[in-house]
């Protein structure tokens, strides 16, 4: 029997790519036959047209506009699509849908993600607190607010290089006082503020993505060792290892947070060993196609998850499995676009690329 996921996170800019459309294509080949509905913010979201893993694309209304819009929007989409499970993808949009999964499972639409308490508890600002408490190295996060912090922070122990990241996307190292700064107003323009700095830790960056089981225990996992980065700082290649220690640290962040849907630890080793925590995104990377690439599909896991099924306890996933991303063009009728930026949906017939 087919079942329908909506997918958000539709943007697919190369040199950083929302998760919708890897998750969209690791849907597209579980076991399930599934129809995938993607649900995006801008009408130039190439996966919204991407009729080899996307059905039908649909345009929701920005975060800005509220909780009752994207409540009503949610609603609308629903009583046409008939939405089995929805997998939220963006870090901004995560509360909201935390806070609106009681009324959309009134409305029969399953999530599995966390609630807004273990929203609040793997925040950047909150990341030493909860890395103590796992038992993990963090490095030192401090919320910012003016930018006049990084003229003087050298006399608090701060060194430089250092990070400048945002609360929910973006981040820059800065080798000065002057970099920090403009790093600062860039990101503060776009996010807001408070803006982290965050001491910077040299060596190879490790990641797990996952899925809490909501219980306190970890359902599935795969890692991954970047292999070439783009200018973001994004994953463009990766392989995949298997690290006791990375594993390890995944489980126990499970059992402190009762951990519930997809997560991504991204992790630093130094060059002396030692395990750093850097960043929890409460959703699935961008890179989260290698899952089905070694035989772990973590977004299939998930749709069972949210379906109340049984789930076949998961094996070790294979080491030296390689990814590569690319680029490609996305052909789409202007009949299809105009439908999309008048109507807020893609067409059901012809017009987007395969």
């Amino acid at each position: 029997m087919s079942i329908t996921v909506a997918v958000t996170g539709m943007n697919a800019r190369a040199d950083n790519p929302g998760p919708g459309l890897a998750i969209a294509r690791c849907l597209k080949e579980s076991n399930t036959p599934t129809r995938v509905v993607g649900l995006g913010y801008e009408a130039l979201d190439p996966a919204l047209y991407h009729r080899g893993f996307v059905d039908r694309g649909y345009l929701l209304p920005y975060p800005s506009h509220g909780e009752d819009a994207l409540l009503a929007r949610v609603c609308e989409l629903h009583e046409r699509e008939k939405f089995d499970v929805l997998i939220p993808c963006l870090d901004a949009e995560m509360q909201s849908f935390a806070r609106l999964a009681p009324t959309l499972a009134g409305m029969g639409i399953r999530t599995f993600i966390p609630n807004s308490h273990q929203l609040a508890l793997r925040s950047k600002d909150r990341l030493p607190e909860l890395a103590k408490e796992i038992g993990i190295a963090s490095p030192k996060t401090q919320a910012i607010y003016q930018a006049n912090f990084f003229h003087s922070c050298q006399s608090q122990d701060w060194q430089y290089p250092l990070m400048v990241k945002g609360l929910f996307y973006d981040a820059k190292i800065a080798y000065n006082a002057e970099e920090a700064v403009a790093a600062f107003h860039r990101i503060a323009g776009e996010w807001g503020v408070p803006v982290l700095a965050q001491s910077w830790i040299g060596g190879e960056e490790i990641n797990l993505a996952g899925v809490g089981d909501g219980e306190g225990g970890l359902a599935g996992a795969v890692m991954m060792k970047k292999r070439a980065l783009t200018d973001k700082g994004k994953g463009w290649a990766g392989i995949s290892i298997h690290d006791e220690e990375l594993l390890a640290a995944a489980q126990k962040f499970c059992a402190v947070t009762k951990w519930r849907g997809g997560l991504e630890l991204e992790m630093l080793r130094d060059t002396q060993g030692g395990l750093h925590l850097i960043e929890i995104n409460p959703r699935f990377p961008a890179w989260i196609y290698l899952s089905a690439g070694v035989g772990c599909n973590l977004p299939e896991l998930l749709v069972k998850l949210a379906l109340g099924e049984k789930l076949i306890p998961s094996t070790p996933t294979p080491a030296g499995v390689l990814f590569i991303r690319y680029a490609e063009e996305a052909i789409v009728s202007l009949a299809d676009f105009e439908n999309i930026t008048v109507w807020g949906e893609t067409l059901r017939t012809e017009g987007a690329f395969a």
